[in-house]
């Protein structure tokens, strides 16, 4: 939010000042170096988030997965958070385990130990070696090395919370939710550390709509906005623009067509796969600056290619 741009200007000139009084510094970690991006609004670099990791070639949400995409350059791994029974935070997109895992049942109602007794299946439903991971041992894994957004899972705000305090990585997690600014502002103020936090607006719903106006009117600037259509509508380029007079940055989603316009849009990963990354152009020009994607390879390779990922 609002001071949370007016402290990365901060850290910056105390960073210069310390500089000038003693020119030898530690260098800045891969993740502390995509966080200063995150919280430049002018930055002509494009933040690239892979959507549960490398799927394709590993089970979603893996620690393989992770690791392949910060070998790939990827800037953000997001993933989804589930609870057991026992309440162990897990990586799980589902609300159950029977499709990533040789496993079955709710995440709510299953144990921990019970999980680790399963193993997880690719995409193609192949049963593999490797195990759920927890939060903590993806997060150990991350930390330093790439930006982790928490996607599903701001309902365990204070379990999160005691475990990113922990491992010292809190300032490199950027959580997103659709709950009401007063709401985020009281969850943020009971630690003295904050996660990033983003709000998703949904701006061709009225519930979207209804949320983004809320910003606008308190004046509220968020580091970013998640926004999300499902057809273009004038509301939809005003949202955009405002987005950007207002110093925020946008985050689009090119996973699939209802999120970014439509199949008519012509901007999502399958497309810009099948007929060329130049679509991911169409994405920039709505002043895009973070962009999640099912294809970082592709995303990563036209970046890098027109000077937008360096």
């Amino acid at each position: 939010m609002k001071r949370r741009i007016f402290y990365a200007g901060l850290l910056a000139l105390l960073t210069l000042s310390s500089f000038a009084a003693n020119p030898v510094s530690p260098e800045r970690t891969h993740a502390q170096k995509i966080v200063d991006e995150i919280h430049n609004p002018k930055s002509n670099y494009v933040v690239v988030v892979s959507h549960r990791g490398d799927w394709r070639d590993y089970p979603e949400n893996s620690i393989p997965a992770i690791e392949s995409i910060i070998r790939m350059g990827v800037d953000v791994m997001e993933l989804d958070l589930k609870l057991t029974a026992d309440s162990v935070l897990v990586l799980c997109h589902d609300g159950t385990i029977d499709r990533t895992t040789t496993g079955k049942g709710r995440v709510s109602e299953v144990t921990y130990d019970y999980i680790q007794s399963c193993y997880l299946k690719t995409g193609h439903n192949c049963p593999t070696k490797y195990k759920m991971p927890t939060l903590k041992e993806a997060l150990a894994v991350c930390k330093d090395r790439i930006v982790v957004n928490i996607d599903q899972g701001y309902q365990y705000y204070d379990l999160v919370m005691a475990i990113t305090e922990e491992l010292g990585v809190t300032e490199q997690i950027l959580i997103k939710g659709k709950k009401s600014v007063d709401f985020v502002e009281a969850q943020a103020k009971k630690y003295k550390h904050e996660m990033m936090y983003m709000p998703i607006i949904d701006i061709n719903k009225p519930s979207g709509q209804k949320l983004f106006q809320q910003y606008i009117s308190k004046k509220i600037i968020p580091l970013a906005y998640e926004v999300c259509w499902q057809q273009n509508t004038p509301e939809v380029e005003k949202c955009m623009k405002d987005i950007l007079a207002q110093n925020s940055k946008i985050w689009v989603n090119t996973l699939w067509p209802s999120l970014c316009g439509g199949e008519e849009a012509c901007i999502y990963d399958d497309y810009a796969f099948e007929h060329g990354a130049e679509a991911y152009r169409k994405v920039l020009d709505l002043g895009t600056s973070i962009i999640q994607t099912d294809r970082p390879e592709l995303l990563i390779g036209y970046l890098k290619k027109i000077g937008r990922h360096e």
